[in-house]
């Protein structure tokens, strides 16, 4: 892998089981959202229905044990739900799935049919390795409000994913931040799958293979790499 990937051993003790899959893509050819990607959504929100059979997504056992990490590190799942479990009732809901860009379709579509948390991050924008850890509190975090960027800073104690240069998502999966997040620019990313016990690996690499399968229809000729589990 072109960039470092660790996970702290104080969240591995916080939450025994975390389970991180990196898919590594270059020369990757993205732009607005199009008939192709909204078909990916659509379909994966008919098959997350078809998973749940009449459940809420918080019933689903994937889903819970993410519920009991985020409670782990002091945030409240209920009000801060962990990014499978939002997409999951926005698939669920009238209004349906977001449509982005093609890339964040692509992964919030295996996200929500494979129900585990997905992120996309520009590997141009990232400043050296990429970190899971809790935070000190001190830690910039670059996100959007009122339309403009602003800066603020984690909780000190709350797991996020960060880089050199600050906080790149917040309460672990929760709020990704603006300065690394896929842009129709974007051409390299790295996406992170996180499974928790009880999914089982095989799974989330079922996960990873089909996200690894979408990028390269979408990208003809770019070089995909699925990294085994850190």
């Amino acid at each position: 892998m072109t960039l470092t990937l660790t996970v702290a051993d104080e969240v591995r003790a916080l939450v025994p089981g975390f389970t991180p899959l990196a898919v590594e893509a270059r020369g990757l050819v993205n732009g607005p959202s199009d008939a192709t990607s909204s078909a990916l959504l659509d379909d994966a929100a008919r098959r997350l229905a078809a998973r749940l059979d009449g459940r809420a997504p918080h019933e689903d056992q994937h889903v819970a044990a993410w519920r009991e990490a985020y409670s782990a590190f002091g945030a409240k799942p209920s009000r801060t739900r962990n990014s499978a479990e939002a997409l999951a009732r926005r698939a669920l809901a009238d209004g349906g799935l977001p449509r982005i860009n093609l890339l964040v379709d692509a992964y919030n579509a295996v996200s929500v049919a494979h129900l585990v948390p997905v992120g996309g991050e520009d590997t141009d924008r990232i400043r050296g390795g990429m970190r899971l850890l809790r935070a000190t509190g001190t830690e910039p975090f670059v996100t959007a409000a009122g339309g403009r960027e602003v800066v603020e800073h984690p909780e000190a104690g709350e797991v996020v994913w960060c880089d050199d240069e600050g906080v790149t998502c917040r309460r672990w999966n929760w709020r990704q931040g603006v300065r690394t997040r896929l842009t129709e620019r974007s051409v390299n990313a790295l996406f992170l799958l996180e499974g928790l016990a009880p999914m089982p690996l095989t799974a989330l690499e079922a996960a990873g293979a089909e996200l690894a399968e979408t990028l390269e229809k979408l990208s003809p000729g770019a070089r995909i790499t699925v990294h085994g589990p850190a």
